[in-house]
């Protein structure tokens, strides 16, 4: 179970139609998550450091992240992060 990191094209963001997600915000803080399903995030603002059992995944302002579902790690929110988010 692999995060995936790419940086985001506007076609890419258009294609997803990203910008229409809703947003989840956060200050920097450190928290246990588990995935239940699939999600893709947009970042816009910030930088986070996610723990995962395959080691540690970065992605900031400009990425594309997709987790899968089942995943279990630690977020680590090293800048203000703003993110559009779709599940599933």
């Amino acid at each position: 179970m692999k995060v995936k990191v790419e940086k985001a094209t506007k076609e890419k963001v258009a294609v997803l139609g990203a910008e229409k997600w809703p947003v989840w915000e956060s200050e920097p803080s450190r928290f246990d998550w588990e995935y239940s399903t699939d999600e893709t995030c947009y970042v816009l603002e910030g930088k986070v450091v996610v723990e995962t059992p395959e080691g540690n995944v970065e992605f900031g302002a400009g990425d594309i992240v997709f987790f899968p579902k089942g995943l279990k790690c630690v977020w680590n929110v090293k800048e203000r992060v703003k993110k559009h988010y779709k599940l599933g």
